[in-house]
């Protein structure tokens, strides 16, 4: 089975420009220098109908939709709990009327650790004593190792962020790996025959809680995808300069970035 992945968003969690500073990348005309909070999506045909996967919600979300006409998501993965990758989750709301009148709430995937952040964030939408009347119809579901959705299935990579385990996924012959401080050496196996791989590469100065370029290089070495996109980049990295310097087959991702994916 064939379909597309798009970038919706490839920076950091201040994103890019960052507010305050006129650094040459904040200050860039290339249009592959401002970088929307990191989010996924995945889209592939079901008979006459399209659907559609986002991989984590940030605060960018109602932008993203917007520029990448998204009408419909069928259902959405979390990576973790954190405010880039889940502060968009209200702007759900629309969508999931949309859904409900054709197939019921729009199911979130979620760890434990996750859904208790959730849970507490948007207490309004899960409580079940919630009275807001136009609240998300979304519902909570465990993340599994393994998803099935509509044909698809959405395998569970474990990574570390910082001290914090996280999830990444694979699809078909991709996988997007994003907030990575750690690849244990378990997850490697899940990352074999890959088409594309996805990994955050923050900066080349280390950080506690992200890899490093030179660090996600050789992750990408090691996995050995024919293609390896980098995301997650704060505004150190520019990108026509950074890529200028990275080994063939490896190029920083941009925001709408889109490339045709096997998924089955």
């Amino acid at each position: 089975m064939q379909g597309e992945l798009t970038f919706l968003g490839t920076g950091t969690s201040m994103g890019v420009p960052t507010l305050g500073c006129n650094c040459a990348v904040c200050t860039s005309p290339d249009p592959r220098d401002r970088r929307l909070r990191p989010s996924l999506l995945v889209r592939w045909a079901d008979g006459e109908q399209q659907r559609t996967v986002v991989i984590d919600t940030g605060p960018d979300f109602r932008e993203q939709a917007l520029r990448h006409r998204v009408a419909r998501v069928d259902a959405v993965f979390y990576t973790h709990g954190h405010a880039d990758h889940i502060f968009g989750l209200d702007d759900l709301r629309p969508l999931s009327f949309i859904a409900n009148r054709e197939s019921g709430p729009i199911p979130l995937y979620a760890s434990p650790e996750t859904t208790e952040v959730l849970e507490r964030v948007y207490n309004y939408t899960f409580s079940p004593h919630a009275t807001y009347p136009t609240r998300a119809r979304v519902q909570l579901e465990p993340l599994g190792d393994r998803t099935p959705v509509f044909g698809v299935e959405f395998i569970r990579v474990s990574v570390l962020h910082g001290q914090q385990p996280i999830a990444g996924f694979r699809f078909g012959r991709a996988a997007y790996l994003t907030d990575v401080s750690a690849i244990p050496e378990s997850s490697f196996a899940s990352l074999e025959g890959l088409e594309h791989v996805i990994l955050s590469a923050l900066r080349h100065k280390p950080h506690p809680s992200h890899a490093t370029v030179e660090q996600a290089v050789g992750w990408a070495r090691r996995i050995g995808a024919r293609q390896t996109w980098f995301t997650h980049m704060a505004h150190e990295l520019g990108h026509e300069e950074t890529n200028r310097t990275l080994p063939a087959g490896m190029e920083l991702a941009y925001d709408g970035l889109t490339l045709p994916v096997t998924l089955a």
